[in-house]
């Protein structure tokens, strides 16, 4: 069965390999095969983490090409493909730029993706930042964040339990239209990806998680009192999954330069050190380990998982 969000810091990780921007990809990622990826999920889930996650890019413009690469899986196959490898990890898209698609097309897609599973899906959203991808597909760039706010409410009606789903807003409409398989989940998981004002209006007034992006830890408690300020002038009920990235870690003394953000150390130290994220109000942490290669990758989630993760709930276990 899928693993549950549960405890007072749980943890997850996007995944290598599927995106290989120059801002974190390590050099051995080039090379890597399916196999890897399959490692490195089924490392994921035998060790206990939270959820792994992809990325959502259709194509790279040039002038972009150089930071962010061309190398960015589909979500929804990649997903799928670690799905059939694993059985408890749950399966994220971190995040699907769902305003390059129908709300219909990506309600099928990921019904599909979590019904496959056994209900391990959390769509994570955000509004997408390249003008020629959207232009290509002809989705709207201006308005995409418009787009998105609506996209989420007409999803909230595709992703539920009518095999029929009606909804009908300014940009969409539908009604009178089957599609089955359902989600194998009552609510699919509705996060919300970004840390502008606009990004977190939105995760408040209609995510069921936030998703910050590049937010600093000494900006986080400000930002995560504004989320519940919002939610709560909203009128929302319910609680909602607080995320943030950590640093870049590394399991005790690398002998190699792992760069000067990184966290590294005795398991004892780094679970202090992450500690203070619960401390701020956040329920999951999203890792990323520094490697040379995918099986020291594989040996550093191993270890976070035996030796970190038992001291982030009680500092006395």
């Amino acid at each position: 069965m899928p693993i549950p969000l549960t405890g007072p810091l749980s943890y997850g990780m996007q995944l290598p390999i599927q995106s290989q921007s120059a801002l974190f990809a390590e050099p051995w990622e080039a090379g890597a095969t399916p196999a890897d990826l399959a490692a490195i999920a089924r490392t994921a889930d035998r060790t206990g983490f939270a959820y792994i996650a992809g990325c959502d890019h259709v194509a790279v413009p040039r002038r972009l090409a150089a930071g962010m690469g061309t190398v960015w899986y589909d979500p929804v196959a990649t997903l799928a493909f670690l799905a059939g490898v694993t059985e408890r990890v749950l399966l994220m898209s971190h995040v699907a730029v769902v305003g390059l698609r129908h709300p219909l097309a990506t309600a099928k897609q990921y019904a599909t993706l979590d019904h496959l599973s056994g209900g391990r899906l959390i769509l994570g959203v955000g509004a997408g930042h390249v003008r020629e991808e959207f232009e290509a597909l002809g989705a709207d760039f201006d308005g995409r964040g418009a787009v998105l706010d609506e996209s989420i409410d007409a999803l909230r009606a595709a992703l539920g339990p009518e095999e029929y789903p009606e909804f009908a807003g300014e940009r969409y409409a539908f009604g009178g239209l089957g599609q089955l398989p359902r989600p194998a989940q009552e609510r699919v998981p509705l996060w919300v990806g970004g840390s502008s004002p606009a990004a977190l209006r939105r995760a408040a007034v209609r995510g069921d998680g936030w998703l910050p992006q590049g937010d600093p830890r000494d900006r986080l408690p400000a930002q995560i009192a504004r989320l519940h300020a919002l939610r709560a002038e909203a009128g929302v009920a319910g609680p909602i999954t607080v995320g943030a990235i950590t640093e870049p870690l590394y399991v005790g003394e690398p002998g190699w330069s792992v760069g000067r953000r990184t966290l590294s150390g005795k398991p004892e130290a780094l679970a202090d050190s992450l500690r203070a994220y619960a401390a701020m109000g956040v329920h999951q942490i999203q890792v990323r380990f520094r490697s040379r290669g995918v099986s020291e990758l594989t040996d550093q989630m191993a270890a976070f998982a035996a030796e970190v993760a038992p001291h982030l709930d009680n500092p006395d276990r």
